[in-house]
């Protein structure tokens, strides 16, 4: 299926791992100039030599740049003046007991997950608006509307995303210029990957059951049962972002595997 994202320029942030890389990832595979973002320079020409390899009709590029930074974020401006799609994927979590959540800690959250991505709408935006086509998406969670109380800094910061998309979407009355935000379940990333030997590696539960049992004892609402695919959501994403993708705007798009167990 050509979705028609041939030569059209995305800034996935965060982008490096996990559900960002294979978002950049299955958008290149559409024909998209992908700009690879991470902190470090290493990991951002590596994802970006990969894609190159993978698809070289087309013209991946990096920007190892710390968004969350004001300064960081003025070079990546600079360098990128404008993208016809902005994928604000960069996010952090850590499951914290609410009890220990300090100031800073709340602060630092809201600093990455929101702000920095807001820059960045609010930059890109006017330009999108200009040529009277782009796309704004941002990833949150199902945490952002069923908060399972294991990290209340982070689900606050994915209510904020889903908020924070929808007012946006207001300034784009009667254009070809949308925001959306896509809500993944439980996902299956290098970090969830991480959690699992934390959870798993001492008991007698062998490593092929790790899964299936996190599901059943922790994501018992589940109507798959099984964790995401990280490529599950790079696919959706490509066509939220895709020109095909024109009849809707300010929405938020659950693929959480039927997590969440209401209708709305």
């Amino acid at each position: 299926m050509d979705l028609h994202l041939t030569n059209k320029l995305a800034l996935i942030t965060g982008s490096t791992k996990g559900i960002g890389k294979a978002i950049a990832i299955e958008m290149a595979r559409e024909g998209t100039n992908v700009i690879i973002n991470g902190r470090r320079q290493t990991d951002v020409e590596r994802v970006v030599n990969e894609i190159k390899s993978m698809f070289p009709d087309t013209n991946p590029q990096g920007a190892a740049i710390d968004i969350a930074d004001e300064e960081s974020r003025d070079k990546l401006f600079k360098q990128f003046p404008a993208v016809d799609i902005l994928v604000n994927n960069m996010g952090i979590f850590e499951p914290m007991e609410y009890w220990d959540i300090d100031d800073a800690t709340w602060e630092r959250f809201f600093r990455v997950n929101v702000l920095a991505g807001n820059a960045l709408a609010k930059f890109y935006m006017p330009k999108m608006l200009t040529q009277d086509f782009g796309r704004v998406i941002f990833i949150a969670s199902e945490e952002a509307i069923m908060p399972s109380g294991e990290m209340p800094q982070y689900s606050m910061t994915k209510t904020m995303n889903l908020s924070l998309a929808k007012s946006l979407s207001k300034l784009t009355v009667a254009t070809h210029v949308t925001v959306n935000t896509i809500m993944p379940g439980s996902t299956l990333t290098e970090g969830v990957q991480k959690m699992l030997e934390d959870m798993y590696g001492g008991t007698d539960i062998p490593e092929a059951a790790w899964e299936a049992d996190f599901m059943k004892n922790h994501r018992s609402r589940s109507q798959i049962q099984r964790l995401i695919r990280p490529e599950e959501v790079g696919r959706f994403t490509a066509f939220v972002a895709s020109p095909d993708a024109s009849s809707f705007s300010g929405e938020a798009l659950r693929v959480d595997g039927g997590l969440v167990p209401t209708i709305f």
